[in-house]
């Protein structure tokens, strides 16, 4: 076979397609989003508007190449979900927000997600983990009373890295790091990743 035709060939075989989801509550976003994720290959993206839509759809077509999430859904908080959507398997998250809120940025990342997107016509509502002590605002007092070494964790956990990360990063061991999380995790009365974050970020011992 010549080298024209092995590229007739290529040019001949159907483009790549993958299994998208679009949690998105504004009608002409999430319809931007498919038509340019069907562009890129996407077959029929899945669409949903709320945390309980897209969790049925999640199950119901299993796990999937990408998953583009609003920040804040009208049952619940979509950095959950896309945190959540990872660890069942899908291969890709990518959170929607206004960027007003630093923080919530920072914690969307350190949950997980692969990317936090800047939309300028993003619904302005509650960040953070909502019904949370970090959402609420109130900062426990035994932040304070974390070990300079569990804050060197916090501050590697809220850039996104995953426990091996940290270990290299520290030159611990894994499970040194996570022997190190679970008592920020007592401390804060939280064992969430991004909660910790976040609670840190309001107490000033990481920025």
């Amino acid at each position: 076979m010549t080298a024209l035709d092995e590229r007739r060939t290529a040019t001949a075989l159907p483009p790549r397609t993958f299994t998208a989801l679009v949690v998105v509550i504004r009608d002409s976003v999430r319809s931007g989003l498919v038509r340019r994720l069907q562009i890129l290959g996407a077959e029929a993206p899945l669409q949903a508007t709320s945390v309980a839509s897209a969790r049925m759809l999640a199950v119901e077509h299993g796990p999937g190449a990408l998953a583009v999430v609003d920040a804040h859904l009208p049952d619940g908080d979509g950095v959950q979900l896309a945190t959540d959507l990872r660890r069942q398997g899908w291969s890709r998250t990518v959170v929607l927000g206004d960027g007003h809120d630093p923080q919530a940025v920072r914690a969307a990342l350190a949950a997980g997600v692969n990317g936090f997107v800047v939309t300028p016509d993003a619904p302005i509502g509650p960040a953070g983990l909502r019904g949370s002590t970090a959402a609420a605002g109130r900062t426990p007092s035994a932040v304070h009373g974390l070990s300079a070494r569990e804050i060197d964790v916090l501050r590697l956990v809220s850039q996104g890295r995953t426990n091996r990360d940290v270990a290299e990063a520290l030159g611990l061991s894994a499970l040194t790091v996570k022997s190190h999380l679970a008592r920020i995790a007592r401390k804060l009365g939280t064992g969430d990743r991004a909660e910790m974050v976040v609670i840190a970020l309001r107490a000033g011992i990481i920025d």
